[in-house]
Parts: structure tokens; sequence; C-alpha cells
């Protein structure tokens, strides 16, 4: 006998598989809504930029970027060129002592950080107590004003003089800056560095190769030793050996004079068909991954519309280096080969030297009074004061990180090291900071951004940063717009590198599932 409700349970079943209109369907107007105010914010962006370059070309003021190239006449008090030759080369050394600012400074904060993070959960009570005293001072007085004082205080220090100290002949400190040992690259370096890249190459393959072992049957391989052994056999190795790389620069210097002979066509058709193939393999790759056991591909509107996406930005890539802007074609050529050409002349047969070189600083009196001489590495009262600064203070964000991180741990972790008679430090070493840098590296790579933005102050004290060099540009061009654009631009693509590192180091130190 038939059910008398099958044909209503029926119809409510087609109902539910139906497919809802579009403008109902929560994919498709989600990416509505996300393609929509990308347009309207890009509009927008377009039409302020365009408005205000009319109303600062009636106004009769100049926003080109001549100044880049131009000699502006300006000297720099530290750096790379303390005469540049043009604008942009001004701007070049104030990047350049910039991220050797923020360079320095995150690396000796880390060590500091971690080390005070550390005592303030010693178990010993000065030590505990004083690490406290840093940590609550240091980050409840503004930078600037620590940048200040330790300005002032290096400026009381006694002129230079023969066989001043702290460390005479290797560490001179005085109202003149600092000056210690300067190590540098030397002609061999590049020679050597090959060297390296092959042991290192090899290196990997070794201990992926008994990393396997270790999994595979639970024996030690020492899989870190061997690789930090190869390494260190081809280093010392390729000290002696390195000038047998020199042909290289021959090979470079060839290959410089190709890429420079490249038509401005053919660099345009192989970064379109670039663009297009990189769509290709991804969209294959995005249809591999979503790819069922039985060979099927089933697919969302939302995985369409991301399909749709990597043709539409290959499509842009195209009109972009086709038809916008042409010129772009010819200054990746230009650059390529002078860029092949320097790395040839690094390589030249006539380097045989050293792979690195070290000199002891030195004190000369060419006039009147001594002064620091070439021989070391000259850091002025400036960089001094500015160095100390960020780093101490941010020291002591990343000391509170340490310590809250170490404390997430669960206790159950460092009981299980103590029941396995491990030794405190090795615990801590072994057990409880592998697993605390995962609640740790985050917060600690907002420090890092913190950091290399708070060495703009730099200004306070005279060091020659990019904003004190930028300031002085503007001042001599009236270029003010363009160089706080390059101000903007450099910080930006410091901020995005930094945070790239870290979150790679996230992404390796996060818990894989089994």
């Amino acid at each position: 006998m038939s059910d008398p409700r099958a044909p209503a349970r029926d119809a409510s079943l087609a109902t539910l598989g139906s497919r809802p209109p579009f403008y109902r369907d929560a994919t498709v107007v989600r990416w509505i809504a996300q393609v929509g105010t990308l347009i309207l914010v890009l509009a927008a962006m377009w039409f302020l930029a365009t408005e205000a370059g009319d109303s600062l070309r009636a106004r009769g003021a100049n926003i080109d970027f001549d100044f880049i190239s131009d000699h502006i006449g300006i000297k720099v008090g530290w750096g790379i060129d303390t005469n540049p030759d043009s604008g942009g080369r001004a701007l070049w050394v104030g990047m350049v002592n910039t991220i050797r600012m923020a360079a320095a400074g995150i690396a000796l904060a880390s060590v500091v950080g971690v080390l005070v993070g550390l005592a303030r959960l010693s178990s010993n009570w000065p030590l505990r107590r004083l690490a406290g005293v840093y940590v609550e001072t240091l980050r409840n007085i503004p930078l600037l004003v620590q940048i200040l004082v330790y300005a002032a205080v290096l400026a009381t220090l006694p002129n230079v003089s023969f066989g001043m100290g702290p460390i005479p002949g290797w560490v001179h400190l005085s109202n003149k800056g600092l000056s210690i040992p300067r190590v540098f690259v030397a002609d061999g370096f590049y020679q050597w560095a090959v060297i390296l890249v092959i042991g290192a190459v090899i290196a990997h393959f070794v201990f992926r190769r008994l990393a396997t072992k270790r999994e595979m049957t639970g024996a030690q391989t020492n899989a870190g030793a061997w690789a930090t052994g190869i390494v260190a056999v081809f280093a010392i190795v390729g000290w002696w050996v390195h000038p047998i790389f020199g042909w290289l620069g021959n090979i470079l210097g060839g290959l410089a004079d190709a890429v420079g002979a490249i038509p401005q066509g053919a660099v345009q058709l192989v970064a379109a068909v670039a663009a297009v193939a990189v769509a290709v393999w991804w969209i294959r790759r995005f249809l591999a991954q979503h790819r069922t056991p039985a060979g099927l591909t089933r697919l969302t509107d939302d995985d369409w519309f991301r399909m749709i996406f990597a043709v539409v930005a290959a499509a842009i890539v195209v009109l972009f280096v086709a038809v916008l802007w042409p010129g772009l074609s010819s200054w990746v050529v230009n650059s390529s080969s002078d860029g092949l050409g320097v790395l040839a002349d690094k390589f030249g047969n006539g380097r045989t030297g050293p792979p690195i070189d070290a000199m002891r600083p030195d004190i000369t009196q060419p006039g009147n009074f001594p002064n620091y001489g070439p021989a070391g590495l000259n850091l002025p009262i400036g960089f001094a004061a500015v160095y100390f600064g960020v780093v101490f203070y941010t020291a002591a964000f990343i000391a509170e990180i340490v310590r809250g991180g170490i404390l997430a741990v669960p206790k159950g972790q460092s009981e299980a090291a103590q029941a396995l008679g491990l030794r405190r430090s090795t615990a801590l070493r072994q057990v409880i900071l592998p697993q605390a840098l995962r609640v740790i590296l985050p917060p600690v790579g907002n420090q890092y951004l913190n950091l290399t933005k708070n060495t703009s102050l730099a200004i306070a004290v005279g060091y020659s940063d990019l904003v004190q060099i930028g300031q002085t540009v503007y001042n001599q061009t009236g270029k003010t717009l363009q160089v706080m654009a390059v101000w903007m631009l450099f910080y930006l693509a410091c901020s995005l590198t930094i945070s790239a590192v870290v979150n790679f180091f996230n992404i390796r130190l996060r818990i894989v599932e089994r």
C-alpha cells in the first residue's frame, strides 16, 4: 500500500536539495562584498591621489622623484658613504644605517631579554629582584628619555687620547663615540661562500637522512652534530682552497653581457609567460589538493572564486608589464646586468686574500688633536645612545614575554624532566624552552617590529638614520611628500620582512598532529 505522505516528502527533499538563487548564496554574496569593497577602496585611493596631485600641480608644487638622481650637495655624518652624489644615494646610506641598527639591536635585545627573563624566574632572590627592578624601571620610562640620557652621559666622557681605555688597543670609549675591532669581508669571501653553500647542501641531505633513520629505528644518529661538522669541515678547507673558484668571475661577466643584450620585448614576453605559468601551476596544485581518493574533484563556489582570482591576477600582471609599464622590463635588464657585473668583479681571479679579515682600532693625530683612525669600527655617540636605548628598552619587554612563555608550559613537564634525572639547565634547554617558544615567538616578533620602528628616534641625537637624512634631503629639495613616501615604503618593507621571518619559524614550531 502506498504512503500518502510520499509526494509531500519528495517535494520537501527536492526543496532542500535545490540551489538558492545567486543573490542569496552565502559564498557568492561574501565574494561580491569583498570584491566590491576592494574596488571601492582602490577607486577612493585613486581619486584622492589624483585630487592631491592636481592640487599640488595647481599650486606649482613638483611631485616627481627627480631628486633621487640629482646631486643635492649634502654630507652624511656616518655610514657607507659620507659624501653621497645624489639624493637617492643619501637615502640609501640612511637605510643601511637603519638596517644595521635594527639587526644588531634585535640580536642583542634577544640575548639580554632571554637572560633577564630567566633571571626573573631564578631561585636566587637578589638576582630575581635585580631583574625585576630592571624590567619595571626601563619599560616604564619613555624610550626617547632613555636615549637622551645615554647621549648626555656619553658626551661627558673624556677626549680621545693615546692609550685610552677601557681596553687599550682593543676598545676605545670617549666623547667621540666607541671604537672597536672591525671585522670585514675580504677579497676571498665570495669564493669561500660558494664552498660553504656546497657544504650546507651536503649537510642538509645528511641531516635529513639521519633524521629519517632516527624516526624509523629510534637509534641515536646525532644528525645535528654530523651536519654541523660537515659545514665546519667545508669552512676550514675552503679557507685555504677558495681561490679555485675564481673562474666564476668570467662566467658571471659573460652572463652580465648576455643579460644586457636581451631586448625589452623578450623580457615582457618572459614575464607574461611566467605569470600565466604560475597561475596554471597554482590551479593544478589546488585541484590536486581537492581531489578525492577516487580521483574525483569536488569544488565549492569558494574554490571556483579562488581559481578565477588566480586567472585575473595573471591577467593583471600581463597587462601591467606589457601595456601600463613597459619601461619596467628595461630597468630589470639594466639592474640585472649591473648586479651580475658587480658580482663578477667580486669573483675576480686576482682576489686570493682571506675570506674574512679584522683590524684593531687605532688612534691617529693628523692635526692638533688625536682622533679615531680608520682601522677600527668607529661608532658615533648618536649610534651608541640609540643602540643602548632600543636594546635595553626592548629587552625589558622581551624578558616579560619569556617569563610568561615559560610559566605557560605545564608544571608537569618540569616534574617529568626532574623525575628523569635531568639537571635544571638541561631540562630548561631540552624540555621547557622548546615548548615555551610556541608562546614566546609571536609577541617577540611584535617587539622586533617595535625596535625597528623605534630607531627613527635617532633624529633626536643626530644619528644619520633614514629619518634624519630624509629630513635633510627634503629641506634641501622641498620634496617633503616624496621623502615621506620613501620612509613609509621602507618601514613597511622592514615590517613585512620581519613578520615573514617570524611567521616562518612560527609555522615550523607548531604542533604537528599524527
